[in-house]
């Protein structure tokens, strides 16, 4: 990086600083506003925090990548004095550095930014907490900057989410607004990182799963603008990747469209399986410096043979796009033993750099590192796009020719769309990133045929699997959202009265005068519940006072009985009660031990109250 650039992001740095500065009056500003709140409108006053969301996400991504860019400036010197050994060093530095200051400083996980953000919708009713508004920014400069190989935009969306929630509980809103104001602050860190605000809107629906009503398109409309236009000001108009399209777009290539398209969702499948195996191996070792040591060899092994992969690789993809791939072989540590004008050798080198890239990516977060998967999925599918198109036309190019450049651009859409499952997100990111609007059909047939062919073997994008499994992700079917956002412990009812197996009809007649229930669960002197005793079972019986002493509780209880565990998922309990058709079902821990009775009617009625309090427009 020259002087020049330097001086650039020394003066945008200021340009920030004075930001900050202004900060403190803005806030000034809507508290003062709030304080009128009685004069001002509730939506209006909401289309103002959503406002100041943007601006302060739009703010945050800024510094995010200016501090990456002052880190890999330094790290440059140290790379043109050491050449290619500093890519055996700096990731491993800058994922010690990282997990250190999450260990000792944060003391709280800050991975995987966006599954954070679906946690705090469906389980912390849109709370997240103070450091997420500055921790992911500082970890993930030092993790990026110097060449962790993961992307910067989950921990900027995480912050985005972070300001809107955090802003919302300044003034006191509810969990529905604080929900929108998540979405405010997440589609503005896309709309500011990526300047693409159209992006940022619909990444809330498809990825965050919020509904799109008249009363929330206009703060994410208000904050995804607001965002863009001030990432604009300080980064200029033009888009992140420089593409010109040489080739313009025939018809005739639509089957290799539809097909590259498939390969992506084939890819995205191995992908997310073989990224989740890496994470479940490095989550199996307690000991940090365990998963410090694996990541670190993984990473510095791999990126000091292809320095491709270090970083982001935004640099990589603008090689590419732009037909200068070969210069992305200089800097290969067996270089020199390559053709570069073979093809096969060309085509094994690039799926091997494929490959090593999700073992990258997972050493760096297992490791300590902190980044998302917003810039690697883009890599990959850069580079299925290019290996397709240009193994295809090696084979049929005299009767088919493909433009690797526009092939290239159209993979990255392809990927993205398959791995977050958000087909209309990447159609206009990579339309927004790139300025490729002429390759805007094969982009929405690549999105699609990439989509719904990962659909036939995950439903789930990586973000939200591990909720879904859970039974805690929020989705589009509104019935389900809301059994989500039911609290099992809210509804459990512990005032029945118990019996013991030993007890007679005497004991229990005596319970039934004290009770007003008419079920009464039977559990042991070890807290296990063995069934229940429905009053409409013994009531032939109760008024004869000569079996009494006759009958005890294990002769007339029900022992066959569904039960309910504590950490069943609101929408498999409702399940169990529509397949028994039953009213009451009591609640065991893990060992089998009562904790209480849920009926089907108290769901109903906090069915009701969140249903209007969460999703009825006002």
């Amino acid at each position: 990086m020259d002087r020049s650039i330097y001086q650039c992001f020394q003066m945008d740095f200021k340009y920030q600083l004075k930001a900050l500065i202004n900060i403190k009056n803005i806030l000034v500003f809507v508290f003062r506003l709030h304080l009128e709140k009685i004069r001002i409108k509730e939506s209006h006053f909401i289309l103002i925090l959503s406002f100041v969301t943007g601006v302060f996400s739009a703010i945050s991504c800024i510094l995010l990548k200016t501090c990456i860019h002052i880190v890999q400036y330094y790290v440059g010197g140290v790379v043109n004095i050491f050449t290619k050994k500093s890519y055996f060093i700096c990731p491993v530095v800058g994922i010690l550095l990282s997990g250190l200051f999450v260990m000792y400083f944060v003391r709280d996980n800050i991975e995987h930014g966006i599954t954070k953000i679906l946690i705090a919708i469906s389980k912390r009713r849109g709370r997240l907490k103070i450091h997420n508004l500055w921790t992911s920014l500082i970890a993930s400069s030092i993790t990026i900057g110097l060449g962790g190989s993961v992307g910067s935009e989950a921990p900027s969306v995480l912050t985005g989410a972070a300001i809107g929630s955090n802003l919302g509980r300044l003034f006191k809103m509810d969990q529905k607004t604080l929900i929108l104001l998540i979405s405010c602050g997440a589609a503005g860190a896309i709309a500011g990182i990526f300047k693409a605000p159209i992006a940022g809107l619909l990444f809330t629906i498809e990825v965050l799963m919020l509904d799109l009503t008249t009363v929330s398109v206009l703060p994410l409309l208000i904050s995804s603008i607001t965002a863009a236009s001030i990432s604009y000001f300080f980064t200029g108009i033009n888009p992140i990747f420089k593409f010109n399209q040489v080739v313009p777009y025939d018809l005739k290539n639509l089957p290799c469209v539809l097909l590259l398209g498939v390969i992506c969702g084939l890819a995205a499948i191995f992908f997310i399986r073989i990224l989740n195996w890496i994470e479940n191996l490095f989550s199996s070792l307690r000991n940090y410096w365990q998963r410090f040591v694996i990541g670190a060899l993984i990473l510095s092994i791999i990126i000091f043979l292809f320095p491709p992969l270090y970083g982001e690789g935004y640099d990589v993809i603008n090689k590419i796009i732009n037909n200068q791939h070969n210069h992305i072989f200089n800097t290969i540590f067996f270089t020199n033993l390559l053709n570069t004008n073979n093809y096969y050798e060309l085509f094994f080198l690039f799926i091997f750099i494929f490959f090593s890239k999700i073992f990258v990516i997972g050493a760096t977060v297992g490791g300590g590192g902190c980044g998302g998967i917003f810039a690697p999925s883009l890599f990959l599918g850069c580079f299925i796009g290019f290996i397709f198109s240009h193994l295809f036309n090696f084979f049929l190019g005299k009767e088919f020719f493909l433009s690797e450049e526009n092939f290239s651009l159209i993979g990255m859409a392809g990927m993205m769309s398959s791995i977050l499952h958000a087909p209309l997100t990447s159609i206009f990111l990579i339309a927004e990133l790139t300025g490729g609007f002429n390759l805007f059909l094969p982009l929405m047939i690549v999105s699609s045929s990439s989509y719904f062919t990962i659909l036939f073997f995950e439903k789930y994008n990586i973000h939200s699997m591990r909720l879904a499994k859970e039974g805690k992700l929020l989705t589009h079917n509104k019935d389900h959202a809301v059994l989500t956002l039911l609290n099992i412990n809210t509804l459990i009812e512990s005032d029945f009265k118990t019996v013991s197996p030993e007890m007679t009809l005497r004991d229990v007649v005596k319970i039934v005068a004290q009770s007003n229930r008419n079920i009464y669960p039977v559990i042991d002197s070890n807290g296990i519940l063995h069934g229940i005793v429905l009053l409409d079972d013994i009531r032939s019986i109760i008024f004869r006072s000569e079996l009494y002493d006759q009958y005890s509780v294990e002769r007339f209880m029900i022992c066959s009985l569904t039960k309910i565990r504590s950490d069943m998922s609101m929408v498999k309990i409702m399940n169990l009660f529509e397949d028994d058709k039953v009213w009451n079902l009591p609640v065991v821990d893990k060992k089998g031990r009562y904790i209480g009775m849920i009926s089907k009617s108290k769901i109903f009625s906090f069915y009701r109250n969140v249903l209007q309090n969460n999703f009825e427009n006002d």
